[in-house]
């Protein structure tokens, strides 16, 4: 049983019946190609925009170990292969996170209220993201929107973003404790890294350069899409695997979060652990975004063919 489908369980969320739309052919996967360039330029270039302003913290797991291997090594890896690497010829390319390794891991995925453009929340899934562990997304556009209001009812306020752990019954605001959190329950052991490592989450350069790449997306995901369907907030929580500084897997971040859809999004960074996941759970050469719909049943990859899938099930 998915981790997903066991928290639904365990909090008797009874989900809105949709479908899958009429005549949905599933898109060809086509890794390493940008499959509508007109369409998803400016996406492109502003995502890129974002991720180097936060000097790409989110794009490798802590611990990054970058490996060449050759010969009968190199054919173990990689495509046909259960083990995420990039291959040419005899030498393949293989990334990892040894101090993760033995890490601690949430049972199901800590819960966190919050929102694409708060620069506060995006140190916290970025913490995650460094982690590699899942964090289910509950959407609260402009801290107004969304969850919102289970969230004042829950705390009695509208702040994100706001954790709950149910792998410990810990919960707390403050992204700065969050983050202390995170690392301190499924983090290596101390010593295994640098804790400087981790000055890009910290102070006013995080907020800063957070806020400016929010900015320069037009602040996407800050609010309730006007023709999201109503009962979007009680759908079963899909299933992003992508890590969100990628300028493909924001896109679809965002129209996530403009949709009030609850999802868990599964890390994919470099090093990490979900690389050799998703090669196993698709049987294909790894790429992201993919996304998994337990309320229709439908799985897919590509960028706008997602968000296309998107709005077309989830909007009136």
């Amino acid at each position: 049983m998915s981790a997903v489908l066991l928290l639904s369980l365990l909090t008797s969320r009874v989900p809105p019946k949709v479908v899958a739309p009429a005549g949905f052919v599933q898109p060809e996967p086509r890794p390493l190609t940008i499959t509508r360039p007109r369409e998803q330029a400016f996406g492109l270039l502003t995502g890129s925009a974002a991720l180097g302003l936060r000097l790409g913290t989110g794009v490798f797991t802590l611990g990054w170990t970058p490996r060449l291997l050759f010969g009968e090594d190199a054919a173990k890896v990689g495509p046909g292969t259960e083990q995420y690497a990039f291959r040419l010829g005899p030498v393949a390319f293989r990334d990892t996170s040894p101090v993760l390794k033995d890490a601690p891991r949430p049972a199901v995925p800590p819960i966190l209220y919050e929102y694409e453009a708060s620069p506060y929340c995006r140190k916290v899934r970025e913490a995650a993201i460094l982690l590699d562990i899942p964090l289910e997304l509950r959407p609260c556009p402009g801290a107004r929107a969304g969850f919102a209001d289970e969230l004042k009812e829950r705390t009695g306020r509208m702040t994100v973003p706001y954790l709950v752990d149910p792998n410990s019954g810990t919960e707390m605001f403050e992204s700065d404790d969050i983050i202390d959190y995170l690392f301190a329950s499924y983090g290596p052991s101390e010593g295994a890294y640098d804790p400087k490592s981790l000055w890009p989450l910290r102070g006013n350069f995080a907020l800063i350069t957070a806020a400016l790449a929010s900015m320069v997306r037009g602040f996407s995901g800050g609010k309730r899409q006007a023709n999201a369907r109503p009962d979007n907030e009680q759908m079963l929580p899909l299933e992003l695997w992508g890590y969100e500084p990628s300028p493909f897997v924001r896109p679809v971040r965002e129209k996530l979060c403009s949709l009030c859809l609850p999802h868990v999004l599964v890390p994919t960074a470099r090093g990490s652990a979900n690389r050799d996941r998703l090669v196993s759970l698709t049987g294909a050469q790894f790429q992201v975004p993919f996304l998994k719909d337990p309320n229709t049943g439908i799985q897919l990859f590509e960028s706008p063919d997602i968000i296309d899938y998107l709005e077309e099930v989830y909007t009136t």
